[in-house]
């Protein structure tokens, strides 16, 4: 073989890997770039690896290491202090301090946004320590760190007013160019602080319509695409080029209960109606996801919030007639509840922002009919179930309800439940019910600190939920994926906090 030879061959080897490395990836997804501030789009920026948090999340939603390597609360629960990693460098060269990260932190607890939660008096840098003290215990401050609106950018990020006007983070890719709404474009940072990702470049583009998006996929346009239809899911899923993932996501569709309306006050007709529900028939026949069946109102993802109760064993249409006949309700002629010569009827109010929720409110309908509950369905603006909340008028209020707005659910909870003995619920929570062991447990859970202790408070909350049904789960919501068959390391992130893209290589 002459060395001319044997350099073309070595040369074709190296081909295909050198390709790779410098294959571009293309991410489309719904969600528009509304500008360069987290507080409205931190979102896209942590997704696609740009900016990163004080705080990460492992797979079960639990606060880890992020940009700081440890945390600790004083022993009276009103000083936390967050120690950052040594040696990260921001895009632009210049050095993750202490008061970098408060500076960020101090903008954002500025802004409407997930901090506003949190009992924060000051937040200040001490060394290498973010400090924040509290006017009262909030064990869950971590879990808010993981917000994409409290993403740590370097202080070049930021006008002399205090406006972001460009995003530079410490995250494994930087933003090469920005044009909302629509695409960034990002590049690999070789300073990265932790592994390399295998793709060098990236590019995001928010396509609003959803057939749009799947023929994207299906035509090669796009690598990575998000938030598939189920019509466009079930085609996508057939190709050969692709591959489809599912992963269920911390929203779920759930119905609110005017738990004070005559006909509902006794939890036996709470549990009745969820009783009736074939969750299965509607995941399946209607979202056409049979894994979205929710028989409780966290998935998976929220780890010990989650109990893991079966959907198949959700139903059971007899059991619904017998709490039903304890309560006085028999059925007409006609196979209709009647008591003291009233019928059982009720009104559920939602909303088609979400184009399914019209489509749930419908089969619950006419699968309560089986069991003798004429409901009517009211559909109009989502504005009309907190206004029926306020103003008492609402009966029942088909909505989807995000628990992980941030790792730790504990923050939409106790909104939701609370913990105010003269409260009786929220807008998008309880309604004429309260519970005083639960609110106990909840506001324990907001000074709990121990791993343990607040696990086996986590669990109790869920199971009384689940007992007393001042909100009944029906399904989850899935984020849904179609992703080029060449690539390989994909997986949805349950929490949305990332697109993962720096875990993905190109097959060679």
């Amino acid at each position: 073989m002459t060395p001319c030879f044997r350099s073309l061959l070595l040369g074709l080897t190296l081909l295909p890997v050198a390709a790779a490395a410098d294959r571009p990836l293309s991410v489309v997804a719904p969600w528009e770039i509304t500008g360069a501030d987290p507080s409205t789009s931190g979102y896209v920026f942590a997704r696609m690896g740009v900016a990163e948090t004080l705080v990460d999340t492992d797979a079960d939603g639990r606060p880890t290491p992020g940009l700081a390597a440890a945390w600790q609360p004083s022993e009276d629960g009103l000083t936390w202090r967050f120690t950052l990693r040594d040696d990260i460098t921001f895009h632009d060269g210049s050095s993750l301090t202490a008061e970098a990260a408060t500076a960020s932190l101090q903008h954002a607890l500025a802004k409407p946004g997930i901090l506003d939660s949190a009992p924060i008096t000051s937040i200040e840098a001490e060394g290498n320590e973010v400090v924040i003290e509290l006017e009262s215990p909030f064990a869950p401050l971590p879990a808010l760190l993981a917000h994409s609106t409290t993403l740590i950018l370097a202080p070049n990020s930021y006008d002399d007013d205090g406006r972001v006007t460009q995003v530079i983070g410490t995250g494994p890719y930087r933003v090469a160019s920005v044009a909302p709404p629509q695409r960034l474009d990002v590049e690999r940072f070789d300073d990265f602080w932790g592994e390399a990702p295998a793709i060098g470049s990236a590019s995001y583009l928010a396509v609003g319509r959803g057939e749009t998006r799947a023929l994207m996929a299906e035509s090669g346009d796009a690598d990575v695409v998000f938030t598939l239809d189920p019509a466009s899911r079930a085609r996508l899923a057939r190709h050969d080029r692709l591959t489809v993932h599912a992963e269920p996501l911390p929203r779920t569709i759930v119905f609110k209960v005017n738990a004070s309306h005559p006909l509902l006050e006794d939890e036996r007709a709470r549990q009745a109606l969820s009783l009736a529900i074939d969750r299965e028939g509607i995941a399946a026949g209607l979202l056409r996801d049979p894994e979205a069946a929710a028989a409780e109102l966290f998935p998976a993802s929220l780890g010990a919030w989650h109990l893991g109760l079966d959907a198949s064993e959700a139903r059971n249409v007899e059991r619904a007639r017998e709490l039903l006949a304890e309560l006085g309700w028999e059925a007409n002629g006609s196979g209709m509840l009647e008591r003291d010569g009233k019928p059982f009827r009720l009104t559920m109010r939602t909303f088609s922002d979400r184009p399914e929720l019209p489509l749930v409110a419908t089969a619950l309908q006419d699968q309560w009919r089986e069991i003798g509950v004429a409901l009517e369905v009211a559909v109009g603006n989502a504005s009309a179930i907190p206004s029926g909340h306020q103003d008492g008028s609402l009966e029942l209020g088909l909505m989807a309800r995000n628990y992980g707005l941030v790792p730790d659910p504990l923050g939409t909870l106790l909104d939701d439940f609370g913990t105010d003995p003269e409260a009786m619920g929220s807008d998008w929570g309880s309604m004429g019910w309260r519970d005083d062991d639960l609110a106990a447990w909840l506001d324990t859970l907001r000074q709990e600190a121990d791993p343990e202790a607040r696990t086996e408070l986590a669990e109790q909350v869920a199971r009384r939920l689940n007992e007393a049904m001042p909100v009944v789960p029906v399904a989850w919501y899935q984020q849904t994926a179609a992703v080029n068959a060449e690539l390989e390391g994909f997986s949805i992130d349950p929490l949305e906090r990332s697109y993962r893209i720096d875990a993905l290589r190109w097959s060679e």
